[in-house]
């Protein structure tokens, strides 16, 4: 299963689309209006298809906008089979295309072998937002630049970010790091957290929230 984002101003389309899809188990979202998109999570989705045509903003001006937000696939959908137009797509730093008109057979396979292959590329790999983690490395970078975090402040990001939105007490944070033969306490969870957050400031983003009289949790 994977977490998909369409894009087209054909309401008819988006609906075929997510229907077909769904046969295979994925989370759809349609969106209609492609200055919509800007303003989304982009950092959730596995991949992405884009209509090329489309009016106020094309899918090529949209695939430049978010290119950079985002680590995932992404596949046009377009009724120009020009070799200077898929070239220029490609160039952009799409994945794929389809030509329209596509058969739903092709579609679902298409996208299908995109997500297993980024599941057998990205298993050392994890995304959320501007934040990525190298796993087998355990190096956490923003926007390809390194934060240097500390071994214990490292693990407490990858273990939130893991489970982006459960919210954990300081002490099933700290049980977790360290073990229940941690020398110190669930107190040092908080300074962690504060030395965290100061060096993610720098690069101007806020991740970890606290949830009061709770804990803290990887924000969606």
């Amino acid at each position: 299963m994977a977490n998909i984002l369409v894009v087209d101003d054909e309401v008819d389309i988006l609906m075929l689309i997510k229907n077909a899809l769904y046969k295979d188990d994925h989370l759809v979202t349609i969106v209609s209006k492609p200055t919509e998109v800007g303003k989304m999570d982009l950092g959730s989705f596995d991949l992405i298809l884009l209509d090329v045509m489309m009016p106020i903003m094309d899918g090529f001006t949209l695939c430049g906008q978010i290119r950079h937000a985002v680590d995932c696939p992404i596949l046009f959908l377009t009724a120009k089979s020009l070799e200077e137009d898929v070239m220029y797509g490609l160039g952009l730093g799409a994945d794929d295309y389809l030509i329209k008109p596509f058969g739903i057979g092709e579609l679902r396979a298409r996208v299908n072998a995109h997500i297993r292959r980024e599941s057998r590329e990205k298993r050392n790999i994890l995304y959320s937002d501007k934040v990525h983690f190298n796993l087998s490395g355990k190096e956490l970078f923003v926007q390809n630049e390194r934060v240097l975090l500390t071994k214990s402040e490292y693990e407490i990001c990858e273990f939130l970010a893991r489970h982006r939105g459960q919210v954990f007490s300081k002490e099933q944070i700290y049980e977790t790091i360290f073990g229940f033969d941690g020398k110190s306490d669930s107190t040092a969870i908080t300074e962690h957290v504060k030395n965290i957050r100061s060096k993610l400031h720098a690069f101007d983003i806020e991740v970890i929230d606290t949830v009061w009289g709770i804990g803290y949790k990887w924000r969606r």
